[in-house]
């Protein structure tokens, strides 16, 4: 009988708070890990140094088939290149794979941290039993990656999937990413902003109990809280959130027709009322053709999906 070895690789993802490492097996398991606090580093250069010494602490004696590192912003995947990244400065026109290749004498992988996450959900978690899948992170932002016969897809130019700057309003919310993209209505700060312009206009709520009175402490956890319990308002900004997103989704749903939309980020944990409210205006919205073939699934990876799926692009190498 032939011993197939492990194979082991380090995924690395940077945030804008920090930058998570870790060494995984090909199997999807997270085997030991590293944080460095993105603010502790002053530069570039001493990211790299950090960045650096960590994998090479994390991998040990091990033989690493590369390293795989997700960004949050625009890159070019084929050359390993960083366009701009979003709330980090000093990032903007980086080859990243080629000073880190400089440094660790091993293949990288550089793509947008929404791919990351995604290969790694449909390889190893939610959508592994899928061939066509739409990812999309619900948070501060709206991320997406698109999944077309078991492979990203990332477009001419290595930026497609851009799920939350899709336009639902024609006449919509101006951003630099363009008007009445999904984003503007439905990340955690609009929807948060929706919840207090109501509390401040007269509303009555369960959400101020759960606040215990403090706005600022209003987040879409509470809101979701309050609508499982069936306060009116939260109900009601649920209902909105839901049926932006259906109105997106629909449209994609139609373009690419996919099996599976993967949803993960904290809007979408303990979700069970959400998708529900989403399923409703997704069947509004669709043909029931399209519809009655679609999967909503809650993305299973959770806070390691970053790491496992930035290993999964030096893995798949």
């Amino acid at each position: 009988m032939t011993t197939v070895e492990t194979r082991y690789a380090v995924g690395v993802d940077f945030g804008g708070t920090s930058v998570k490492i870790a060494l995984v097996d090909d199997r999807g398991n997270l085997l030991a890990q590293e944080r460095i606090i993105t603010e502790h580093v002053k530069d570039r250069s001493e990211w790299l140094d950090a960045v650096c010494r960590a994998i090479n602490a994390i991998k040990g004696e091990r033989t690493i088939c590369g390293v795989g590192v997700g960004v949050p912003g625009f890159v070019d995947y084929d050359r390993g290149y960083i366009y701009d990244l979003a709330n980090v400065p000093g990032w903007t026109g980086v080859p990243l794979a080629d000073l880190l290749e400089e440094r660790l004498h091993l293949p990288v992988r550089i793509d947008n941290d929404v791919n990351a996450m995604a290969l790694g959900e449909c390889t190893f978690g939610a959508g592994r039993t899928f061939q066509h899948a739409v990812f999309v992170t619900l948070g501060t932002g709206v991320g997406g990656a698109l999944l077309i016969h078991n492979q990203l897809y990332r477009g001419a130019h290595s930026m497609a999937g851009e799920i939350g700057h899709v336009s639902i309003d024609m006449n919509g919310r101006v951003s630099p990413q363009g008007k009445g993209g999904l984003e503007q209505y439905v990340g955690n700060r609009r929807i948060i902003e929706r919840a207090v312009e109501a509390l401040e206009a007269g509303r009555a709520s369960m959400i101020d109990d759960l606040c215990q009175g403090d706005r600022f402490a209003i987040s879409p956890k509470i809101i979701k809280e309050a609508a499982v319990k069936g306060d009116a308002l939260a109900l009601e900004i649920l209902d909105f959130v839901t049926d932006c997103i259906a109105t997106a989704f629909a449209s994609i749903a139609y373009i690419l027709q996919p099996q599976a939309f993967i949803v993960g980020g904290g809007v979408a944990q303990d979700a069970d009322l959400l998708f529900e409210l989403l399923r409703k205006h997704l069947a509004e919205r669709l043909s029931p053709h399209f519809f009655k073939k679609l999967e909503i699934k809650t993305a299973e990876l959770g806070p390691d999906a970053g790491m496992i799926g930035c290993a999964t692009l030096a893995l798949m190498e």
